[in-house]
């Protein structure tokens, strides 16, 4: 065995032998990455914490079945892409299941005054207005574009790591790809239009 796929083999055996060494230096490499995957994938702070955490519950629980034929790296992002997805479905059930009478009782107090006064919505538009437009036309994006687009652009993952993790082809990347890029530059140009 080379020296490389040697060292791949001793870190693997490593970390299914739950070395408290080699887990840390996992959790250290991997967690910021995979945060920022999640923030790119539309979660909030709070949020993309909590799902990188589940990523990493799911490592542990799964780690003797990580076979090493693909980068830990990329193991993790397909892990945290399947949590994202889980989370999306259940927040659009929970969604359907709130009362009106709930989301009024959370904003206003017995005599109807705020709760917590909503932001000057004019400022907040003007100090995050691209940052808004990038992300509103990336949500318009149908999952698995914006999922490769991410995938690709921001975590500067390779191709065959793409493929891996959505379980696609080369061609169907490179044809998601091109659509989320069209998309995107035509939804930022209408939205720099308005």
């Amino acid at each position: 065995m080379p020296p490389d796929e040697q060292s791949v083999a001793d870190a693997l055996a490593s970390l299914r032998r739950r070395d408290p060494e080699a887990l840390d230096a996992a959790v250290r490499d991997h967690a910021r990455p995979l945060f920022r995957s999640a923030r790119a994938l539309g979660f909030g702070e709070a949020e993309a914490e909590d799902l990188v955490q589940e990523v990493f519950v799911t490592f542990l629980e799964k780690i003797d079945s990580f076979e090493g034929r693909s980068q830990l790296r990329t193991w993790l992002i397909g892990i945290l892409h399947r949590k994202a997805m889980e989370q999306r479905r259940q927040l659009a059930a929970d969604r359907r299941h709130d009362s009106l009478d709930s989301v009024l009782e959370s904003r206003f107090d017995d005599r109807g005054n705020w709760i917590k006064p909503p932001a000057d919505l004019e400022r907040l538009f003007e100090s995050q207005r691209a940052g808004e437009m990038i992300r509103g036309c990336m949500e318009k994006l149908p999952s698995n574009q914006r999922a490769v687009f991410i995938l690709r652009e921001i975590e500067g993952l390779e191709t065959q790591e793409i493929c891996k993790i959505l379980e696609v082809t080369v061609t169907n990347i490179g044809v998601l790809f091109l659509r989320a890029r069209t998309r995107l530059r035509e939804c930022l140009e209408s939205a720099g239009k308005g």
